[in-house]
């Protein structure tokens, strides 16, 4: 009888600690996050942010250009240091409580060397980084004067977007050894996932298609003698039908031969506006997931689908521009519910869903709180995502 009693005790005392334990999320919500917030030594180098704080300095001095703009927007936790680890730790226990389980961090390599990646190493430093997956997204892209505020000519070149081949080598290294090993960097199928925001300009780098193939065959080698079963590339496409963003001799007819040739297994998008013209927000939104079976239609690879939070870039210009008006915490919801029924449909492939973003403050769209709505756009992805 007094044996009975002690499994029972110790059954039930099972039982409380399986209750007690929070069940894994179902779905993943990967926010894309711009590292921009803190002061990188480097935009010394092309003279912008004297004021220390990184791109916090467009946001504060951001003035309406319109009647009506909401400008400036202004973050409820101040203008703080994102590549601070403590601040990490705050950010990451935001996220996980409202269902972002995921960071994919914008990651840059500029001459040799890489820029903004203080955010994603302090994120790594927070004692609680465990509790959230990350990956990097290679913003491949030519750096200019878009960040620069004060300058009316958006054309002027810091960067080249193009790496070589001996460049490409060196930081891939990097980031196996440093990143992809890493046990809660995101995986497929055991594979980290990198993605690519620019293809063609890959592409270019590297000096043709073959040499591109050659380069991303030598990335994989690298991952397999690191220990991993490979690489699962990701793909960022712009207009819709998909575009690899100029990919040269590109045609209706070899998109698709280009991410088979290189050998990308999904895609998703960074931003609506890569593929839908400004609108309000409601029909915006609405002609971005009608896109989605149009992917599902031209491509093999899977996509996962995205939902853009805004788009307001005017802060970073002297003088008005387009952006998005009529974005709510309410209508960005129903998007989120889009996204998670097309996931639902697609059972065979990973449940994620991507969203931009996590701080694109300078464009507007953003899940951190204001004071404006507070955090009810990050209530929304829990809502849909977590409840």
């Amino acid at each position: 009888m007094k044996r009975l009693i002690v499994l029972s005790v110790c059954a039930l005392s099972a039982l409380m600690m399986c209750s007690s334990c929070s069940k894994p999320q179902k779905y993943d919500v990967a926010a894309y996050v711009w590292p921009a917030y803190h002061n990188d030594p480097r935009w010394a180098e092309i003279g912008i942010f004297p004021d220390g704080k990184g791109e916090w300095e467009t946001i504060y001095n951001a003035k309406p250009h319109y009647e009506g703009a909401r400008q400036p927007r202004v973050p409820e936790w101040g203008y703080f240091n994102e590549a601070d680890p403590k601040m990490q730790e705050k950010i990451i226990k935001t996220a996980t409580k409202y269902g972002v389980n995921t960071f994919i961090f914008d990651w840059y390599w500029y001459n040799q060397r890489p820029f903004l990646e203080d955010v994603v190493n302090a994120f790594l430093k927070a004692r609680n980084n465990e509790k959230m997956k990350f990956y990097l997204m290679w913003a491949n892209h030519q750096a200019n004067s878009y960040w620069d505020r004060l300058e009316p000519d958006k054309s002027i070149e810091y960067f080249k977007g193009e790496t070589s081949r001996e460049s490409f080598d060196m930081f891939t290294s990097h980031l196996v050894e440093d990143y992809f090993t890493k046990p809660n960097y995101y995986k497929i199928d055991g594979k980290p996932v990198f993605a690519i925001y620019e293809v063609s300009t890959f592409i270019n780098g590297m000096g043709g298609i073959e040499q591109a193939k050659d380069a991303l065959d030598d990335l994989r080698r690298k991952c397999v003698e690191a220990g991993l079963p490979g690489l699962h590339l990701q793909a960022i496409l712009f207009t819709i039908p998909a575009s690899l963003s100029g990919t040269p001799g590109e045609t209706e007819s070899t998109k698709g031969n280009t991410l088979d040739a290189l050998g990308f297994e999904s895609l998703t998008h960074y931003q609506w506006c890569h593929y839908v013209p400004l609108k309000e927000y409601q029909e915006w939104g609405e002609e971005a997931v009608r896109k989605y079976d149009e992917v599902d239609a031209e491509f093999e690879q899977p996509y996962f689908p995205h939902v853009s939070i805004d788009w307001d870039n005017n802060p970073r210009f002297p003088y008005p521009v387009t952006g998005v008006t009529g974005s709510t915490p309410e209508r960005f919801e129903n998007f989120l519910k889009v996204a998670k029924d097309y996931v639902d449909k697609h059972p065979d492939q990973v449940p994620l869903v991507t969203v931009n973003a996590w701080n694109e403050w300078s464009e507007g769209s953003y899940l951190e709180p204001d004071t404006d709505y507070g955090y009810s756009y990050l209530e929304a992805v829990r809502n849909v995502f977590k409840k």
